[in-house]
């Protein structure tokens, strides 16, 4: 996968290498939630980075369903692969094994945290956690927590759901969450373990 972020140097810090397991959450699962989770699965392909996995679902979920055809098309586009998925719903099993949960919508990051004890810190919409991983350098979950405004006076927008609309609307959604993903894991990655790391693990799913 060629993307135009590149990883930056690795940082010391006074913390383990841990692994973090994402889980991506829209509404039908055949859309967004997708290209997010197929797309991290690239990026942590290329970049060697085994401690990076992710799984999505969807609140109103087509259970069963594959990619949505235009979603699979726009997933190769940037580089991910497609094959093989089926849409799963949102349970608590899935919110409570996540290290890092990341939604479309605020509405999706309410309700996923609500699934279980001690999801609301772990949980964020994928624009949202961009936007404070950008502007205050914050490279862990934790981070990201302890520089969430409260009040909801930096809110951002959403990434809308393109399912009805045209092929475009389907490749600027893909773009958007590229656009706000590949930052976010690059911020994340100097502190993933890599093959060479001892006690390197990964998580199930």
């Amino acid at each position: 996968m060629t993307t135009n972020y590149a990883l930056p140097p690795r940082v010391s810090l006074p913390l383990e290498c841990r692994p973090v397991h994402i889980l991506f959450v829209c509404s039908g699962n055949v859309c967004r939630s997708v290209i997010a989770e197929r797309l991290t699965r690239a990026y942590a392909t290329e970049h060697g980075l085994t401690g990076l996995t992710a799984e999505s679902a969807g609140t109103r979920a087509l259970v069963g369903y594959p990619v949505e055809p235009r979603t699979a098309a726009v997933i190769r586009g940037l580089g991910g692969d497609p094959s093989g998925f089926r849409a799963r719903r949102l349970c608590e099993r899935m919110v409570a094994a996540a290290d890092l949960i990341l939604t479309m919508t605020e509405d999706q990051r309410d309700r996923a945290s609500a699934l279980a004890a001690g999801a609301a810190p772990k949980s964020f919409t994928l624009p949202e956690a961009h936007r404070i991983a950008t502007l205050t350098g914050a490279d862990t979950v934790a981070r990201l927590d302890v520089f969430r405004d409260p009040s909801g006076a930096a809110r951002v927008p959403g990434i809308s759901d393109p399912v009805g609309l045209s092929d475009r609307a389907f490749v600027e959604v893909g773009d958007r969450i590229a656009e706000t993903l590949f930052p976010l894991l690059a911020r994340l990655a100097p502190l993933l373990p890599r093959p060479s790391s001892p006690g390197a693990t990964v998580p199930p799913g």
